[in-house]
C-alpha cells in the first residue's frame, strides 16, 4: 500500500531514511524498553532485585545465568581489602607499592608509576570512583602474594558468601573467559559489603576522589540524581555490557538490585531506575537481621609486604642444640619457642638426624655438669651449622602460627624445585598490630644475585618474595 502510494522510489528513500534515524536513537539511548521484562531481549540482559532486610526475591531475569562481571569484580576485591583492615593486617596508611605488573594494566586506571605507592585508604577511594585498574592489580599483590593467588583467595570468599556461581580469576575484572559471576551472586556480595561492614562502606557513595592534581568522578552516575541511592558499583567490558548494582535506602524501605548486560550505560541506567522505582515499594520496612554470614578467612597466609623492618635475629650464644629431633618421640620435650627465631622443622629434618641437632629453647647456654649429661640431654657447643642463618635471606609470606609458617615453606620448596629445594627454611616470630605472626623465609644464599634469582623462581610459582640481606 506505501509502494502504491509513495512509488517504488521514494518508498525506499523514506525507508533508508527511517532506519537510519532508529540507529541513531539506539546510539544515543534513546529507544525505551517497553517495560522491566523487555529488558529481557537483550541477550546480555540479567536483573535481579531483593529485599535488604526479609531476603525476598523481587524480581529476577536471568538472575542465575552465567555473565561476566566487569568491573563489578571489585567488589570483592573491596571486600577483601575491608576484611584486611578490620582484622588489623593493614591499616588505612598503609602503603601499597606498584609493581611493573600493575603499573602496565589498561585503563581504567590512575596511572601511577612502578615503584611509586599508595596509601590503603586512597586505594579504596579509587577502586569505588575512577574503578583503577592498576590499583586493582597492586592491592591484589599485596594482600595475596600475586594477582593468582589473591584471585583464588577472592573465589574462596565468594564461596564462603553462599555466591555459588562466581569464579575469580583476577581482581580487576578486565577481560577473562573462565571470570563469571551471576546477578544474583553480585546482588548477595552488595548485602554483605553492606552487613559486614557498616564502618567502610560509606566510601561508595563517594562522588569524586581527588589523587594528585587530578579529580575523579565516580562512574555511578545515580549517586546524588536518584533519591535513596547510596552505592555501589558499575562494570563495563566489550563481553558483559554495562554492569550496575545499585544500593537504595529510602522511607525504611532497603533493596539491592542488579542490572548486567546494558546495552549502554544510559539505558542501563534507565533499567536500574525502573526497578527502583517499581520494587523499592514492594520492600519491607519490617525485617534488618543479617542476611549474609560473616565469611571465615580464607587462608592462613598474611599480606607480604614488598619493603620493610626485618627483625634481629638473636646471638648463636642464646641458642643451645638439642639432641631432641634425633628421636622424634621425645620433641615434645624441646618445644621449640614462639618469641625467638627457630629453623623450619620440615625441611631441615634429614639434615638435622645426621647432625643429632637442632635449635631449641634455652636462656643461656650452660657448662655441662659431670655425670648430668642424662638428664641435661643437651650439648652445649654451638657451631656454624647449628646457628642462626646469617647473609641474604628471602621472605615468602606470614602465618598467625609457626606450624603453618613452615607448612607454607614446605609447599614453596616443593613447587618451586631448584635453587629454593636447596635453600634453609626458619620461621621469625614477631609482631604487626598486636598480632603475633611468623615469617616464614629461605636462607643460605650465595649473595644478592643469588637471592634474588630464587625471588624470581618464586614469584612464577605465585608466592610473593623480597630479598634483604641479614
Amino acid at each position: 500500500m506505501y509502494t502504491a502510494f509513495l512509488g517504488d522510489s521514494c518508498f525506499a528513500k523514506f525507508k533508508s531514511l527511517l532506519q537510519d534515524v532508529l540507529k541513531l536513537m539506539a546510539a544515543f539511548g534513546l529507544l525505551l524498553v517497553v517495560s522491566t521484562g523487555g529488558a529481557a531481549a537483550n541477550s546480555k540482559y540479567a536483573g535481579f532485585v531483593i529485599d535488604a532486610k526479609t531476603g525476598k526475591t523481587l524480581y529476577a531475569s536471568s538472575a542465575d545465568s552465567h555473565r561476566y562481571p566487569a568491573s563489578l569484580t571489585k567488589m570483592m576485591t573491596l571486600y577483601m581489602v575491608f576484611e584486611a583492615l578490620d582484622s588489623g593486617k593493614i591499616s588505612k596508611k598503609t602503603h601499597i607499592r606498584i609493581s611493573k605488573n600493575a603499573a602496565s594494566e589498561p585503563p581504567s586506571k590512575l596511572g601511577i608509576r612502578a615503584g611509586k605507592s599508595i596509601s590503603v585508604e586512597q586505594a579504596i577511594y579509587a577502586l569505588v570512583t575512577k574503578s583503577a585498574n592498576d590499583v586493582s592489580t597492586a592491592v591484589a599483590e599485596h594482600l595475596g602474594g600475586s594477582e593468582s593467588g589473591f584471585a583464588k583467595k577472592m573465589t574462596a570468599k565468594a564461596r564462603a558468601l553462599g555466591m555459588k556461581r562466581t569464579t575469580f580469576h583476577n581482581a580487576h575484572g578486565l577481560p577473562n573467559a573462565k571470570q563469571k559471576t551471576t546477578a544474583r551472586d553480585m546482588a548477595r556480595l552488595g548485602l554483605a559489603l553492606r552487613e559486614h561492614f557498616p564502618k567502610h562502606y560509606h566510601y561508595f557513595s563517594t562522588r569524586s576522589f581527588k589523587y594528585g592534581k587530578a579529580r575523579y568522578g565516580n562512574h555511578n552516575r545515580l549517586l546524588g540524581s536518584v533519591k535513596g541511592v547510596d552505592g555501589i558499583k558499575t562494570g563495563y567490558t566489550r563481553a558483559s555490557g554495562f554492569n550496575l548494582v545499585s544500593s537504595v535506602r529510602k522511607d525504611g524501605r532497603s533493596i539491592v538490585a542488579v542490572v548486567m548486560g546494558g546495552k549502554t550505560g544510559a539505558s542501563r541506567n534507565r533499567q536500574m531506575q525502573k526497578l527502583i522505582t517499581k520494587y523499592l515499594p514492594k520492600a519491607s520496612r519490617n525485617g534488618g537481621a543479617k542476611l549474609v554470614a560473616n565469611a571465615p578467612a580464607t587462608s592462613t597466609k598474611i599480606a607480604l609486604p614488598k619493603k620493610g623492618p626485618v627483625p634481629k635475629f638473636r646471638n648463636p650464644s642464646e641458642v643451645r642444640v638439642a639432641l631432641a629431633y634425633a628421636k622424634p618421640q621425645k620433641a615434645s620435650s624441646f618445644p621449640i619457642p614462639l618469641d625467638r627465631p627457630v629453623v623450619g622443622k620440615d625441611a631441615l629434618v634429614d639434615r638435622l638426624k645426621k647432625q643429632r641437632a637442632v635449635v631449641a629453647p634455652a636462656p643461656r647456654p650452660t657448662k655441662p655438669v659431670a655425670g648430668d649429661t642424662k638428664r641435661a640431654g643437651v650439648d652445649t657447643v654451638v657451631t656454624a651449622s647449628t646457628g642462626l642463618p646469617t647473609g641474604w635471606v628471602v621472605q615468602i609470606g606470614a602465618a598467625p602460627t609457626r606450624e603453618s609458617a613452615e607448612q607454607l615453606l614446605a609447599e614453596a620448596s616443593a613447587r618451586t624445585g631448584g635453587i629454593i629445594s636447596k635453600a634453609q627454611p626458619f620461621t621469625v616470630p614477631t609482631q604487626r598490630d598486636g598480632e603475633k605472626l611468623h615469617r616464614a623465609r629461605f636462607a643460605g644464599f650465595d649473595g644478592k644475585s643469588h637471592a634474588w634469582k630464587a625471588c624470581k623462581a618464586l614469584k612464577k610459582k605465585g608466592y610473593g618474595c623480597w630479598a634483604t640481606q641479614q
